[in-house]
Formats: structure tokens, C-alpha cells, sequence
């Protein structure tokens, strides 16, 4: 595998069975948790989607999905980011149910909730696959549901990638850095 410049690919630090495993344990929880409600679940674009489309079939409860699209600020605004496509969907009313796939400073989970919170949801909660609470700069996050806590490492796989190379990767790997990209130290 090819390196990045900012990076290496490094060891399988959960594999495709593992994951799979937890997100339809994941899945069978929220459907318990929202039966009834039609959530909708917003997804920000790409790093979330791998995570999406599994969850949305691990759920076996009516639902809608929706994405979003983020990119951080580069005037240096260092950890804000702005919105470039916002959701299709009226949330007026509507249970919302934000997909990240990790949660790292928080930041951008609550950008996120804030935005949509004006929308006037019933509910907004998050779910993640990953959380990485050791860099955690907003307490008061609706994180409801995790997929599993992880250390301060980078990964790279399952959705998540580094200069866009390898989300595709059905494994979730750490990447053994280079030197870190400050845009990727911010991320999340």
C-alpha cells in the first residue's frame, strides 16, 4: 500500500468482523431506542458513509437518511468548520439521529448540533463509531450511542481516510504518521 505524505498505513487495529459485529449490536439498540419515532439519520459526507450504509441496514426500524457536507475553515480559524451542503429534509418535529464516524475534540459534533438544533427537531442525539475522548474539547455533547472508544491514534479505513487514500479499506487501520497534516489534529 502505497504511503501518504503525511503517513503510512499501519496494523489492523479492528477488523471488518468486529466492526460489522458491533455496528448491528448498534443497530438492534437504536432500533429499540427509536421504534416508533422514524428517525432520520444526517451523516456528514464521506468519512461517515461507509458507517451509514452499514447502519442503516444493521436498522431494522422506518427510517429516512440524509447527508451533510463539512469542510474546515482555512483562514485560521483553527477547529471551525462551515457548512458547504446542508440536509434535503425538513427536520421540524423530526428525530434526529447524526452519524459520525469518530468523535475526537468534538467540535464539529457540536457545530453540527447547534446548526440542526435550530431547526426545531424533537430529538437530536449522535451516534459513532469511534470515540476518542482523550482530546475532547466540548463536554456537553449528545453522544448517545458509541461503537467503540479508541486511543489517540489516527486510523485510517472503514470510511475513514488521510489525503483520500484508503477508506476503502474494510479493515480499520492505525496510520503510523509522518508528520500530521494540522488540518487532520483538528479534525473532529
Amino acid at each position: 500500500m502505497s504511503p501518504s505524505e503525511n503517513g503510512e498505513i499501519g496494523v489492523v487495529y479492528l477488523t471488518r468482523a468486529e466492526i460489522a459485529a458491533r455496528v448491528e449490536e448498534l443497530g438492534s439498540t437504536i432500533g429499540e431506542a427509536y421504534d416508533g419515532l422514524d428517525p432520520i439519520l444526517v451523516a456528514p459526507l464521506k468519512s461517515s458513509v461507509v458507517f451509514l450504509a452499514d447502519l442503516t441496514r444493521a436498522l431494522r426500524i422506518p427510517h429516512t437518511l440524509d447527508v451533510i457536507e463539512l469542510a474546515p475553515y482555512t483562514d485560521g480559524q483553527a477547529g471551525g468548520v462551515r457548512l458547504l451542503k446542508d440536509v434535503d429534509s425538513p427536520l421540524e418535529g423530526r428525530h434526529v439521529l447524526l452519524v459520525e464516524d469518530i468523535v475526537d475534540t468534538g467540535l464539529t459534533l457540536h457545530f453540527l448540533c447547534r446548526t440542526l438544533g435550530l431547526r426545531e427537531p424533537a430529538s437530536l442525539a449522535a451516534v459513532t463509531l469511534l470515540n476518542r475522548p482523550h482530546r475532547r474539547l466540548v463536554d456537553e455533547l449528545p453522544l448517545r450511542f458509541t461503537g467503540f472508544t479508541v486511543p489517540d491514534e489516527l486510523f485510517a479505513g472503514y470510511g475513514l481516510g488521510l489525503d483520500e487514500r484508503w477508506r476503502a479499506l474494510p479493515d480499520l487501520h492505525v496510520v503510523s504518521s509522518i508528520a500530521l497534516p494540522q488540518a487532520a489534529t483538528e479534525a473532529a
